[in-house]
């Protein structure tokens, strides 16, 4: 019996369905706790090829809510441990593994070849550079987050209002999983909503995804929700930029007040920020490790120097000086 039986009875699949799931082009970015379940399912139903990008190594204490990975896999790269698992679990799906950072600067060409892109990063500075790109490419996006006993996942682009559109603030301070704590099923459930939106814009499906956000709350034992089809894009939102990308008329500021600043960057705290004076930098580009200060602090300037502030969120490579 073919595979794919109990999925293509269902109204709106059938052949042709199954055919476009064969065809389709998926980008999945972040093979941790939400890219686990939605790698998975997404391979299981007979997505065609998977391009799939993460920097990161399998570690001991993430396996309590990344399960496609066994302790024997524990150090290798998560893209190639993942493609690997994912190859076991349905062969005609092709996924195609990249060790590397999502950037401004990979970000549009990974965007432009995939029908779909799932942010399963849980990044500020990759889910808001995915959707830029996105935005420019017109390419629908499903993005997600959870933290503790919490998260939501989106459907955003491709036709509906950006992340940037969503949120346009972003918070003064931001938890981790390390700090703050995750269930394992609580990223599940919500990595298996991401998959379940993209193959419903892969298929066609309505009522669209496009434009809705669905939160999950395992703590009251509640989801809910909200459409944002009319929300407004920020008029001058402030663009990320790639390392590479630092030009060498720019002003470079590292934001961070726990380390040493990079080659070429005057450190400056961010309570200082108000007091910077660029002179004739043509661009300031502020820098941290997740740009969520260097966002912030780009609020604070935005108005004395429209379109002259850029971002940029450090990665390992940046730090440890490699191009």
């Amino acid at each position: 019996m073919n595979r794919y039986a109990r999925q293509m009875v269902l109204p709106g699949i059938g052949a042709a369905g199954q055919d476009r799931l064969a065809q389709a082009h998926v980008l999945v970015v972040g093979a941790g706790g939400l890219g686990c379940p939605a790698l998975q399912y997404l391979a299981a139903a007979g997505v065609g090829r998977i391009t799939l990008v993460d920097p990161d190594r399998v570690e001991e204490t993430n396996l309590h809510r990344q399960p496609l990975y066994r302790m024997d896999q524990v150090g290798r790269p998560k893209a190639q441990a993942a493609a690997a698992a994912l190859a076991v679990l349905n062969p005609d799906c092709q996924v195609v593994p990249r060790v590397e950072w999502l950037t401004p600067a990979n970000a549009g060409g990974l965007v432009q070849a995939a029908d779909v892109t799932l942010d399963c990063a849980d990044s500020f500075a990759v889910s808001l550079t995915l959707s830029d790109a996105c935005m420019a490419a017109g390419r629908p996006m499903i993005t997600a987050s959870a933290l503790g006993l919490s998260g939501y996942a989106a459907g955003c682009c491709g036709g509906a209002p950006s992340l940037r559109a969503i949120f346009p603030d972003l918070p003064a301070q931001a938890a981790s999983c390390a700090s703050a704590g995750v269930l394992g099923p609580v990223v599940g459930m919500i990595g298996a909503l991401q998959a379940q939106m993209a193959l419903a814009v892969l298929l066609g499906l309505e009522p669209r995804p496009l434009g809705r956000l669905i939160t999950w709350d395992a703590g009251g034992w509640r989801m809910g929700g909200f459409r944002f089809d009319t929300a407004p894009e920020p008029a001058d939102p402030l663009p990320f930029i790639a390392h590479a990308q630092v030009s060498p008329g720019d002003l470079l500021i590292d934001l961070r007040t726990e380390a040493a600043p990079i080659a070429g960057a005057r450190h400056l705290p961010p309570d200082r920020i108000a007091h910077l004076d660029p002179g004739p930098a043509p661009r300031v580009v502020l820098a941290c490790r997740t740009g969520l200060r260097a966002h912030n602090a780009g609020q604070v300037l935005q108005s004395r120097w429209p379109g002259r502030i850029a971002l940029l969120a450090l990665t390992d490579d940046d730090l440890k000086g490699r191009p």
